[in-house]
């Protein structure tokens, strides 16, 4: 009864393992200096000053400016993002951005970033949208691409 009691516990243990690494928490393969705030970005905006080369690697470009890649989760559309980005210098100030999601669960950004490390880019960041565009972005009144 007591090796029963150990082998349940020992499988109890192996089955949530399982699931805490299939919950859709993906790493971060950014840093914190690595995120850009939105109200930053605005004001950067808004001067017209300094303006990063900014990609929308989401579903939409919603951002002036910025130039819409498209999911890169789709090959397609990752590798329109490495032809756009291979034709810069590896110092250029490049901002990625997608908002379909909590970063957590977006299938977008880490692709992106993982080609701008891959192809030695050194100054890149990704804008701070935690939640999505439309609630770290929009609500705010920060500026929109007129559709």
């Amino acid at each position: 009864m007591k090796k029963y009691h150990i082998f349940s516990v020992c499988f109890l243990v192996f089955i949530l393992a399982a699931c805490k690494n299939s919950s859709g928490q993906n790493p971060e393969n950014w840093t914190s200096d690595q995120l850009t705030e939105p109200s930053a970005l605005a004001a950067i905006l808004k001067e017209n000053k300094d303006v990063p080369v900014m990609f929308s690697v989401g579903p939409g470009a919603i951002i002036p400016n910025s130039i819409d890649i498209g999911m890169v989760k789709d090959e397609k559309n990752l590798a329109k993002f490495q032809q756009q980005i291979s034709k810069l210098p590896k110092s250029t100030n490049i901002l990625i951005y997608c908002g379909c999601c909590p970063f957590e669960h977006c299938p977008d950004v880490r692709p992106a970033i993982a080609l701008l490390q891959k192809m030695k880019f050194t100054n890149y960041h990704l804008l701070n949208l935690p939640n999505n565009i439309k609630t770290d972005w929009i609500a705010k009144g920060y500026p929109t691409l007129d559709k």
